[in-house]
């Protein structure tokens, strides 16, 4: 059987490519570091590291080996939480993945409450692009993920978070800042800031578009960008029009540096989905944290998104 402290050393090694810089993160010297990636290596009959004057390299079997190092270290630190879960008092890690704007508004805050609630959990949110988060589940990477659609994976189970509204926001010196309301045609006129081709920003926009029979090429695309603040911005400097979602909106609406303008006719609203793996190993943070989020308690962060 492999030690697992043997794999966790050799995670770090890898990882750092450098002994000395893996001895350091694990408290070890040098030479107990070289000895314990010298007997996995024998166990495992394969070598991991080329070993030269600039320091470590992986070999093909060491770069096999991270991904299901990193791995057993994910599901052998679970396996104690779960255990000390089983005490009075929850603990452990609990890893949400957000592949979506909206959610980077919501999310922060509703882990924050939870981490008062329970704070012998920590709580780690990491980014990652639309269409990733799934796979970051399915590999053990994140307990849970937040996501702008519904995953249609049988392996992977969903419940709607909150609802999102889209907003077409203009300078605050546009002429359209002063109207109630504007036309879908009207949007044919002005120069446009788009999101990037996987936002779920964008596909909500351009269905509602396709209803009035207003297609992506009809319109007058100026400028696309993958960032939503980075379009608030740019709209601010006076630079086109954009839709993005009204949380990313909402500072610099409430100081007046842009306006909103209703769209006659365009339902700009979505949902954001909680999503986790439909069968796996009982995970008490994140089996927590899945009902947490409906809490009547925390009606007050989710009614920011409407």
């Amino acid at each position: 059987m492999i030690d697992i402290q043997k794999i966790e050393t050799f995670l770090y090694a890898a990882e750092k490519l450098s002994i000395s810089e893996a001895a350091k993160q694990l408290h070890l010297s040098q030479p107990t570091v070289s000895h314990q990636i010298k007997l996995l290596e024998q166990e495992l009959g394969n070598t991991l590291f080329i070993r030269g004057s600039t320091g470590l390299k992986l070999t093909e079997a060491g770069s096999l080996l991270l991904p299901w190092a990193r791995r057993l270290l994910h599901d052998t630190h679970e396996l104690k939480d779960m255990m000390s879960s089983l005490q009075s008092e929850i603990v452990g890690e609990l890893r949400i993945v957000c592949s979506t704007t909206a959610g980077k508004y919501i999310l922060p805050q509703m882990a924050a409450r939870f981490c008062q609630r329970y704070p012998a959990i920590k709580v780690r949110i990491l980014a990652c692009g639309p269409g990733h988060a799934a796979l970051n589940l399915l590999e053990g990477e994140a307990h849970i993920g937040v996501v702008s659609t519904e995953v249609n994976d049988a392996s992977l189970e969903s419940q709607k978070f909150f609802k999102d509204t889209i907003t077409l926001i203009v300078p605050a010196s546009h002429r359209w800042a002063s109207r109630s309301s504007i036309e879908p045609a009207e949007i044919l006129e002005e120069p446009l800031i788009q999101r990037e081709e996987t936002s779920g920003t964008r596909r909500v926009v351009l269905t509602e578009l396709a209803k009035h029979d207003i297609s992506l090429d009809d319109m007058n695309v100026f400028l696309e960008l993958g960032n939503a603040e980075a379009i608030v911005h740019t709209v601010a400097a006076g630079y086109g029009v954009a839709f993005v979602s009204k949380l990313a909106a909402a500072y610099p609406l409430e100081r007046g540096n842009i306006a909103e303008v209703t769209v006659e006719g365009m339902d700009l609203q979505r949902a954001i989905y909680m999503v986790r793996k439909r069968v796996s190993a009982p995970h008490r943070p994140r089996d927590v944290f899945w009902g947490f989020i409906h809490d009547p308690s925390n009606a007050d962060i989710l009614k920011q998104a409407g």
